[in-house]
């Protein structure tokens, strides 16, 4: 029988994809610090620095860890769901924890030099995408990682699930390019057309950014990619649709 079968291996493609995008994924981070160290004086957290944990944490966050917690499922294929599972909401609640941490530098910097909150189309866009970030986390969590729900909500909240997941994650980054070109208008309006190497440097990261939610995308969105069931969970899944939805066994004599 299967029993002694090898796990199948993951699909050759998939592997390349997925060892680019961490490639893509780090190479962000290593331009965002090298931006903000280089042009803007580095991070710090009490101090006329405190604005740059802003970017830093929101592209460690909401757009590094979120890509990397909605890989989980394509990466572990042949693990056990539950732990897959688990995995997937630590990333996704740990890049949470650090978009708030972000947030907080944002407004306290803002407060500090006076400047105003929440007016431009980034803080709209970003405030949104944190919000329904968090929604979703909570939902997730509620839905998938309590054993309270029951399965026939499960199956019909997942492809929401899904969906949200990688617009989410698409809304996270385009914010992030609204950010950058903010950031530089700010920061060097009148040097920024003579193609000075900080503007260089900051449209690079926005192009790796492009790249980094592409490659997730293509990933993400391959049929043929998707976690295979495991048989014990097909098994389980038909007793738990056979007790919550079908007659079951002893129904009759209550």
């Amino acid at each position: 029988g299967m029993e002694g079968a090898p796990p199948a291996a993951s699909p050759a493609g998939l592997s390349v994809y997925v060892a680019v995008s961490q490639l893509l994924g780090l190479t962000l981070l290593v331009t965002t610090g090298a931006w903000l160290g280089r042009y803007r004086g580095g991070v710090a957290w009490h101090s006329s620095l405190q604005f740059n944990v802003h970017p830093l944490c929101m592209v460690l966050g909401m757009v590094f860890l979120q890509g990397d917690a909605l890989l989980v499922y394509r990466v572990f294929r042949h693990e056990a769901k539950s732990s897959t599972k688990a995995l997937h909401a630590l990333l996704h609640g740990l890049a949470l924890v650090i978009a708030l941490v972000g947030i907080v530098a944002v407004f306290e910097s803002h407060q500090t030099k006076g400047i105003p909150n929440m007016y431009s189309l980034h803080s709209w866009c970003g405030m949104a995408a944190f919000l329904l970030y968090l929604l979703q986390w909570l939902l997730g969590c509620g839905f998938f990682l309590f054993p309270g729900a029951s399965f026939s909500l499960r199956s019909r909240y997942k492809p929401q699930h899904v969906f949200f997941g990688i617009t989410l994650f698409l809304l996270s980054i385009a914010t992030c390019l609204l950010g950058i070109t903010e950031m530089l208008l700010f920061n060097i309006r009148d040097s920024y057309s003579h193609f000075v190497p900080e503007g260089i440097v900051a449209n690079t990261l926005g192009v790796l950014l492009v790249a980094f939610g592409l490659v997730l995308g293509y990933v993400l969105t391959r049929d043929d990619w998707k976690r295979p069931p495991l048989a014990e969970e097909l098994a389980l899944s038909m007793d738990f649709k056979t007790l919550t939805e079908g007659e079951s066994p002893g129904s009759g004599s209550q």
